[in-house]
């Protein structure tokens, strides 16, 4: 999934541009070509080359091969386009003031412009026949003249090689180039004829120039073109932060009024966050020493955001039906401090400047004057703007101070208490510092300790250039998410929108449902997570006592009491509300002493994602060790097609269907039950995962997540979206194939990104075998079957409100498939391809899989496995009652005279016998304890209900609400 940001797309078009104009310029004077009489042309061994060199090469090409790509047009185009993208943009700023900066910068995107163009042109770019000319909308994804050295290819030295002459990649010297190589005879025509039989394949792949990667290649410019592209860099992430805030902000206001599970909006936000993150990593890897924020927003304001004010604006287009013509309807000066995050940076600077002041966790006194005016109950409908931001100043400033005195406690009271003496500049605050292991916060521990560690540093301490831009956007998110609750957000069109803040909602409602500390579920279908495992601790003693093993499951009971100690201090609560010892009392105490996590829903919803994950890492932790959870399943599907149990229980229909690959990993089976249980239980664990868990335990700075990693199970290794978006630090790319679910858009996404390779042994084109096509094959997936599925158009989100099911049910019929959406940064047409979404258009695709997930059709993440595995424990003691009173055969011989080997497990021995002999009575017995404790999945969920009926899509807006993909930003 390559990135859409602006200038990485300019950036690598570049590359790709003047990889093949290098290499077939190359292969042209080596293959025995006077260059010097088209052009003063001279061999490249850098990969680097002014503009003006472009030019020359360019002419020497055109005079030498026929025809062009026309791949390589369509890149001069988007190349010129985001040039003169940037141009006009700064013509219209200079028009309004004068600038000598942005003159000196647009003087060098005119130079580049007009020597790219000139190129272009002497390609014959202006002149193309109808052949050479890809028609609107025309995929341009003719990878192959990119591989390999494609340029070998394109000089035509081996005709008899293949057949595709005829393709754009097919070019071929002109009648002038095969005069030239005939030669005379003697010394002379010797050496002729050895130039002639040389491919251009092998001179083009001399050393350096076939070591250099194609993302190496770049124009060589001076001082001011440096300049130039740094302002594109810039113009390109501040335009994605902007429809990034956009779209978060839309989150956490359908989080507080429509009901969205604050789970999803958070999931959402992370990966948002990752994306700012990973884009200025990878666009300022070419500038550093440039990449924080004050940077950044100091270029691109001109170093004052109040004047700047003038020079953005938001313009919306209509298209016409033709798509050829547009008018523009509305037009929208932007406001530069609201959508550049200005004021969340400058509040975090404020607060920064004032914690470092004394270091004690008090606001200084002129501070406090500010801050103790703030309310939570303020009427923002009656305010001014100015009011608002200043309420929502003494808002961040408190919550901030909070959050890092909670965050630092453990050290703080270490030195007050215990008189141990750590510096606090010099404390490594670190996820992978030593204090890590140390709970004090579930959900933003990366950004807690970011901040704690800059604002611990000396007043001296230059603080903006550490600040980096991931970190101003989490902070505005974290602001976005209790301003949306309190009825105040920001549009791109609409400017400020004020609303009555919603009735009903509290950013604890997700958490509190997660686990239900006043135990209000009790009796009702369903448990908390607290009350969860204070009965399945219990449980797992009984179980202990029936084998006469007091320490059967000592680690994982004490490991769920740990966990249970954590959350009831540090998630949704903490002791922070109760008071710690010589730590400040909290800034919201005048109002609720609790308001670092009363007042963040989205501190709440990131809390609760972790708890989450690491519920599911516990117990899928504890399956793997205990035989209930499997035997119950495959025993359940064996009295499912006996015909003994009439209909299957809802709640292992479930987990069947959610965890087919832990439970049965071959496959359900229609017969052979016995053997397939064998088979399961038999599993040998990968050494390669034993190797790698030892590894992790021995590193001490590794957490729980780390240490109960599902990949070092033995059988439980199903990951739910939430857990494989966490592992890859909410960047979709990092998450493996083998981890990804099939279905789910993210698997569409990789499908449709899958290369296409020719088959040797059919000719037929097909997907290239990499590890997700492996395990869609294995579920029954063809080559034909996958290709065409890769040929599905992704959903647009305004116009589409298919799920990933629903898209999953289109691959079987071919007919059906439709052109999906088309957008391009540089307005050169080109159908949306899965690799180039990014930013919003992403995360409106991602969203379906996480809300599935989270409350949807396939709820991995709603399930309380704690309440689940206590109900296979009590259905396991039923069985034994029931078996214990018949007095049946199987159960006197696997419970009163059990072989040594069986002793300590009773229940596995029992099973295992009763499904190999498929004894008739046992099988009733089995039948008789699930009727009588059939349970449904819904009755083991920590939400109120879930939302089965719905795509997880985005709801559709008011009309008046513009999608930012439909507006231009200058």
């Amino acid at each position: 999934m390559a990135s859409r940001n602006l200038y990485l797309t300019y950036k690598k078009d570049t590359s790709r541009l003047l990889y093949w104009v290098i290499n077939t310029s190359n292969g042209i004077i080596q293959s025995g070509i006077n260059a010097e009489q088209y052009a003063p042309v001279a061999i490249n061994t850098t990969g680097w080359s002014t503009v003006a060199e472009i030019v020359s090469m360019s002419r020497l090409i055109a005079g030498n091969l026929k025809p062009i790509p026309s791949a390589i047009f369509e890149l001069f185009q988007a190349v010129i386009q985001a040039r003169s993208t940037m141009y006009a943009a700064f013509q219209q700023i200079v028009s309004e003031k004068h600038d000598p900066d942005i003159e000196r910068s647009n003087a060098t995107h005119k130079h580049f412009i007009d020597a790219l163009t000139e190129a272009f042109d002497a390609l014959g770019g202006n002149s193309r026949g109808s052949s050479n000319v890809s028609s609107a909308g025309e995929v341009v994804d003719d990878e192959r003249i990119f591989q390999n050295q494609f340029s070998a290819l394109s000089l035509g030295t081996a005709k008899d090689d293949d057949g595709d002459a005829s393709s754009d990649d097919g070019t071929h010297l002109t009648q002038a180039r095969q005069q030239k190589k005939k030669t005379g005879k003697g010394k002379k025509g010797k050496r002729g004829k050895k130039s002639k039989r040389k491919p251009a394949s092998e001179s083009i792949a001399d050393p350096p120039l076939a070591d250099i990667p194609v993302e190496s290649y770049r124009i060589i410019e001076d001082k001011d073109g440096l300049v130039s592209e740094y302002l594109l860099a810039v113009y390109a992430v501040v335009h994605e932060w902007n429809e990034l805030r956009s779209f978060t902000q839309d989150l956490w206001r359908e989080v507080a009024y429509d009901g969205l599970n604050g789970a999803v909006a958070a999931s959402l936000t992370s990966t948002a966050v990752a994306k700012v993150k990973q884009t200025c990593i990878a666009v300022f890897a070419d500038f550093p020493g440039h990449e924080s924020y004050d940077t950044i927003i100091q270029t691109i304001t001109r170093g004052n955001p109040d004047k700047a004010q003038a020079q953005f604006s938001l313009s919306l287009y209509r298209i016409s039906a033709c798509g050829h013509q547009n008018e523009k309807v509305q037009e929208r000066r932007l406001d530069v401090k609201e959508h550049f995050w200005v004021h969340a940076y400058n509040d975090l600077v404020t607060f920064i400047s004032d914690y470092q002041k004394n270091r004690t966790g008090k606001p200084t006194k002129a501070m406090q004057e500010q801050l103790n005016k703030w309310s939570p109950t303020f009427d923002l409908q009656r305010a001014s703007n100015e009011e608002r931001v200043s309420w929502r100043r003494s808002y961040t400033v408190n919550w901030l101070y909070d959050l890092v005195n909670v965050f630092s406690s453990i050290v703080v009271q270490r030195n007050t208490m215990k008189g141990e003496r750590h510096v606090y500049e010099d404390v490594d605050w670190s996820t992978t510092g030593p204090w890590h292991q140390h709970r004090r916060l579930f959900g933003l521990n990366e950004f807690a300790g970011d901040i704690t560690a800059i604002a611990m540093q000396k007043p001296s301490t230059d603080i903006r250039r550490k600040i980096l831009p991931h970190h101003v956007f989490q902070l505005q998110c974290i602001v976005d998410s209790f301003t949306a609750s309190r009825g105040w957000t920001l549009s791109p069109l609409r400017g400020h929108i004020l609303a009555p803040p919603p009735r009903k909602f509290r950013p604890r409602r997700d958490v509190d449902l997660f686990l239900d500390r006043e135990v209000r579920r009790n009796g009702k279908n369903g448990q908390g997570l607290l009350q969860s495992i204070h009965v399945l601790t219990q449980l797992l003693q009984k179980d202990a006592d029936l084998h006469q093993d007091p320490n059967r499951h000592k680690a994982q009971s004490d490991l769920l009491e740990d966990l249970k100690f954590d959350f009831v201090n540090w998630l949704g609560e903490s002791k922070y509300m109760y008071g710690l010892n010589t730590i400040p009392a909290s800034r919201f105490s005048k109002h609720n002493a609790n308001g670092l996590w009363e007042y963040s829903p989205l501190l709440c919803a990131a809390g609760l994602i972790e708890g989450l994950i690491i519920v599911q890492r516990v117990v899928m932790n504890l399956w793997d060790k205990i035989p209930e959870p499997t035997l119950a399943l495959h025993l359940h599907n064996m009295l499912v097609k006996k015909g003994y149990l009439k209909k299957e229980v809802g709640l292992y229909a479930t987990l069947e269907s959610l965890l087919q690959d832990s439970f049965f990993p071959g496959g359900i089976p229609t017969d052979n039950f016995s053997d397939a249980l064998v088979a399961r239980v038999g599993q040998e664990r990968s050494k390669g995962a034993l190797s790698r868990q030892q590894a992790v335990s021995r590193d001490m700075t590794k957490d729980i997540h780390h240490l109960l990693d599902a990949s070092f199970n033995r059988f439980f290794r199903d990951k739910s979206a939430l857990m494989m978006y966490y592992d890859a630090d909410w960047v979709p790319e990092q998450i493996p194939d083998n981890a990804v679910r099939i279905p789910s858009m993210l698997y569409m996404i990789r499908l449709m990104g899958t290369e296409r390779v020719i088959d040797p042994a059919t000719n037929e084109k097909r997907l290239k075998e990499t590890e997700i096509i492996k395990r869609a094959k294995a579920q029954g997936q063809t080559d034909a079957a996958l290709l065409n599925a890769a040929s599905i158009s992704i959903p647009d989100r305004d116009t589409n409100d298919e799920d990933s099911e629903a898209i999953m049910r289109r691959i079987s019929d071919s007919n059906d498939y439709k052109t999906g959406p088309r957008r391009n940064p540089y307005h050169v047409s080109e159908q949306q391809k899965p690799e180039q979404l990014q930013g919003r258009a992403l995360l409106d695709i991602l969203r379906l899989d996480i809300f599935a997930d989270v409350c949807g059709k396939t709820p991995e993440s709603s399930l309380n496995y704690v309440w689940i595995t206590c109900h296979i424990m009590l259905l396991f003691m039923e069985f034994e009652d029931r078996f214990r009173k018949a007095r049946h055969p199987l159960w006197i011989k696997a419970y009163e005279q059990p072989p040594p080997q069986l002793r300590r497990q009773k229940r596995l021995a029992l099973v295992v016998a009763a499904m190999t002999d498929e004894d008739d009575q046992a099988m009733k017995i089995f039948a008789e304890g699930f009727e009588k404790l059939r349970l449904g999945a819904l009755a083991c969920i920590f939400w109120e209900d879930l939302r089965e009926e719905e795509s997880g899509a985005k709801p559709k807006g008011d009309d008046d609400e513009i999608p930012t993909d439909q507006c231009t930003v200058m």
